[in-house]
């Protein structure tokens, strides 16, 4: 009972952020089916339970949409989020500053800020980058796991492919006219090659905002030793993804206590500074999958059943000894000081 106090009282005192979240994916197909308010009802309450006070709502472009339809796509997540907003004025505000972050956490609203979960919006036309940006997109995942016109991303899995590329010509001046602008860069999904190149071009700290460790986990879309060096280098944050096949090498074996150690694994390789959570919550967007046409394959499923239970992720810190004011930096106080930083 008292750890149990011991949690809340954490969850309660330090701001949480969960800097990746495909929350708006699921809110314009709610909307469009004429549904009102549907932050409010289907996640302000997790939210809350969690203690969480900032989320980064990526646009991510399903397949069907690209290319032709990826601007619009993006353009209606954010339209849906602004409607969202009218609806639920007290609960929810879109941040653009860091100024915007403190006023809603002063306001006990969550704060969203957003992001490109692969740039497909913007095409190959550099002038949108600024556009989005006055609509408040502060950080650019250049690509998803699929090729676009500014880099090459990695599979989930190994498949059959043409020969890789890193960065394209592109994908150079968007990072160059990015972080002109106050936004920064993420490198969650980009292949090895892209990773090195972007360390090589941006002057701003990095982020991989839902990548875990490869030597725990060997997938490529996990982190080598060597660039959670380069990440922390560049005083960086890694946000913990709770994808279970990123969690476990057998997947099915996904739980707290292996998330946590790749928490433990990134604090022994480079410090407490440089690690945070980025969930990628997905189990309630399976809904809009096709069947499996292998029922038998393993499957992709959260860790954690959604933000109410992340407290086990603290829990699980205490009792490996961890001090309060290391989990204040786990919770959100590392991506709180990037946001400082550069927004």
């Amino acid at each position: 009972m008292e750890l149990l106090k011991e949690i809340d009282q954490i969850h309660k005192k330090f701001p949480i952020v969960d800097a990746h979240s495909d929350i708006l994916f699921d809110v314009v197909r709610q909307r469009q089916l004429g549904r009102k308010r549907v932050i409010e009802t289907d996640y302000l309450p997790k939210f809350i339970e969690g203690g969480v006070n900032i989320i980064v709502a990526s646009l991510f472009i399903d397949d069907m949409f690209i290319p032709e339809m990826a601007l619009r796509r993006a353009l209606d997540q954010i339209a849906s989020l602004h409607m969202e907003m009218d609806e639920s004025k007290d609960k929810i505000m879109l941040c653009k500053s860091y100024k915007d972050i403190e006023k809603a956490m002063k306001d006990e609203k969550i704060a969203i800020l957003l992001s490109f979960e692969g740039v497909e919006p913007l095409y190959n036309d550099l002038n949108l980058l600024r556009v989005f940006y006055e609509l408040g997109v502060r950080m650019v995942g250049l690509c998803w796991s699929r090729r676009n016109y500014a880099a090459d991303g990695c599979y989930f899995t190994p498949m059959k492919e043409g020969k890789k590329g890193g960065l394209t010509a592109f994908g150079v001046s968007l990072i160059e006219m990015a972080e002109a602008l106050g936004m920064f860069i993420d490198v969650s999904h980009l292949n090895d090659e892209g990773f090195w190149e972007v360390l090589e071009i941006a002057k701003k700290p990095i982020i991989a905002s839902h990548s875990n460790c490869r030597s725990l986990v060997p997938v490529m879309r996990n982190l080598t030793d060597e660039q959670i060096k380069a990440i922390a280098k560049k005083k960086g944050v890694i946000g913990m993804n709770i994808a279970n096949k990123f969690v476990a090498k057998e997947g099915n074996l996904a739980n707290t206590e292996k998330l946590v150690d790749h928490i433990d694994y990134i604090v022994n390789l480079v410090g407490i500074h440089h690690v945070g959570f980025g969930f990628d919550f997905c189990d309630p967007l399976r809904k809009y999958d096709l069947p499996n046409p292998n029922p038998s394959e393993d499957k992709f499923f959260d860790t954690l059943s959604g933000h109410g239970k992340i407290k086990s992720i603290t829990k699980e810190l205490i009792n490996r000894k961890y001090k309060e004011e290391d989990i204040k930096l786990i919770l959100g106080g590392n991506f709180l000081r990037i946001y400082k930083e550069v927004l």
